[in-house]
């Protein structure tokens, strides 16, 4: 599902995610049209980040 929303609405992801700041810079950025295309790029990159990142913290036990 967020991996829909970081190519069709690529600012919601951040915000999903817990990254307000990067979500607000990313829909400057996505207001232009060419703009949305590195902004979808950024958005499914920092999507698997963050999927690392629970994957980390699910195998240390946090």
């Amino acid at each position: 599902m967020r991996l829909v929303l970081a190519i069709f609405l690529p600012f919601l992801v951040f915000f999903t995610i817990g990254r307000p700041l990067a979500g607000i810079i990313c829909l400057l950025l996505q207001i232009t049209v060419l703009g949305w295309i590195p902004a979808a790029i950024w958005a499914v990159y920092a999507l698997s980040q963050y999927k690392t990142d629970q994957k980390i913290q699910k195998v240390l036990g946090r």
